[in-house]
């Protein structure tokens, strides 16, 4: 359809996640306006044709496969939470070498932030109990470990997307690219400036304790410490052994999938079995230590299912929406106009710029790449700018968007991990955000001149 009337349906998306502030309402209204242009402007046939594309991305395999990756993270998060192994980490840590010094406790909070790149909340939550009692003995502010745990967890989650991120980025860029999708996303990683440079600055502060910003006015807080509460600590296994099958798992069945070869495997399928074993033993040994019983362990499992009801919401209008602007043709009516009236060399900068904006006023990172995803994979063909630095550009952008804005769910809960007042975090965490965003907006400049050349 070349007509500018394909551009309504992204624009309601955006219009109302500003205005509103809530993706919930803006990803369905999007929805519906496009299968409305595409059944020829009926209303009514086109929220019938709407509730048949949310139900058609159930048909595929591989859309399944993340939304129950999603939901059943949930419930390893909680097994480990509960079972007391995140506290008992931080305990065995508060006694062995890692607080000796500042600098010491600093880098181990950061470097197991780095780490934990299998699920954002794992990251977020554990290092956040496991830095508390490292910071407060070092009488450092919940601020600065808000900060750390926060500018560690998305980052590496978009840099080593053997996770929820990665999946998500294949299913969405899957239907744009005639190549292998896994390998886009694959390639990405070395054009995903902001979170390269954000864990720069994350191990820069680790390890020579400068600070700058609103940051250096910030202070220890013994009142706080002493207020709060955690699940006794039990073995720090119930920690560490699901994360190491998660991860052991994936590319085993990655290399089992892709017949040898590890980037040709299927991501949405071995991310779905290896955590689907991961919570199987760790719900085993829970059961055979006694830790929970049998309904414990079936109450806790519904309960972290529901936890990540909302981000799976999102996921699903996200695909749902993609998948009906594509039919709609916006991406390539995009990229017509776009090569045509834009130089090619900014529009890796221009996507990077975009997903933040729309990742900062609507709080979340994984509706914006719902949203501009389709857009960028039909306009970096045609421009000739390569695939992996236009998802590199959208991925880093939106994780920029997240840490700038108050309303973003994953600053929130680092903020909650960390013990800190929400505002403060996102107030002494914005100076890094913001420096890391504008080098990167000028790598990206460079990186549209050197391959447009």
């Amino acid at each position: 359809m070349d007509s500018l009337v394909v551009l309504l349906p992204p624009l309601v998306a955006l219009v109302l996640a500003l205005v509103t502030r809530n993706i919930y309402t803006a990803l369905p209204a999007g929805i519906l306006t496009s299968e409305t242009i595409l059944v020829g402007g009926n209303p009514g046939a086109g929220f019938l044709e709407s509730i048949n594309r949310i139900a058609d991305t159930f048909s595929d395999s591989g859309n399944v496969n993340v939304l129950l990756f999603s939901l059943i993270i949930g419930i390893m998060i909680v097994y480990m939470r509960d079972s007391g192994g995140v506290s008992a980490l931080a305990a065995a840590m508060l006694k062995g070498p890692f607080s000796r010094t500042r600098r010491r406790a600093e880098l181990s909070v950061a470097t197991i932030g780095t780490g934990l790149f299998v699920e954002t909340y794992i990251s977020l939550f554990s290092t956040g109990i496991l830095g508390r009692a490292l910071y407060d003995a070092h009488k450092l502010s919940r601020e600065r470990l808000a900060y750390i745990i926060d500018s560690t967890s998305s980052p590496v989650s978009v840099i080593l997307l053997i996770n929820a991120w990665g999946a998500y980025a294949e299913r969405l860029v899957n239907p744009f690219v005639a190549e292998n999708s896994t390998r886009v996303v694959v390639g990405s990683v070395g054009w995903n400036f902001y979170a390269f440079l954000a864990l720069f600055l994350v191990f820069y502060v680790a390890c020579s304790g400068k600070v700058f910003g609103p940051m250096k006015s910030t202070s220890f807080d013994p009142q706080r410490s002493e207020t709060e509460r955690h699940p006794e600590p039990t073995k720090p296994v119930y920690m560490w052994l699901p994360i190491l099958l998660l991860v052991w798992g994936f590319f085993v069945f990655m290399y089992q999938t892709g017949g040898g070869n590890i980037t040709a495997g299927n991501g949405s399928k071995s991310i779905l079995w290896s955590i689907i074993i991961s919570v199987l033993v760790l719900g085993i040994l829970l059961r055979v230590n006694r830790v929970f019983s049998g309904a414990e362990l079936q109450q806790k499992a519904f309960s972290g299912i529901g936890e990540m009801v909302p981000i799976v919401t999102i996921f699903l209008f996200a695909l749902s929406f993609g998948a009906s602007i594509r039919d709609l043709g916006t991406g390539e009516y995009v990229a017509g106009v776009g090569t045509a009236y834009f130089p090619s060399f900014a529009i890796p900068a221009a996507l990077f710029v975009m997903a933040g904006i729309i990742s900062f006023i609507t709080g979340t990172s994984w509706g914006t790449y719902g949203i501009l995803i389709p857009i960028a994979m039909p306009l970096a063909a045609a421009s000739g700018i390569p695939s992996a630095l236009a998802l590199g550009a959208v991925l880093g952008g939106g994780v920029f968007g997240d840490h700038c804005s108050p309303i973003s769910d994953s600053t929130l809960m680092a903020s909650v991990a960390s013990g800190s007042n929400h505002m403060n975090h996102v107030l002494t965490q914005l100076p890094y955000a913001v420096l890391a965003a504008v080098v990167s907006a000028l790598l990206y400049l460079g990186a549209g001149v050197w391959t447009a050349v």
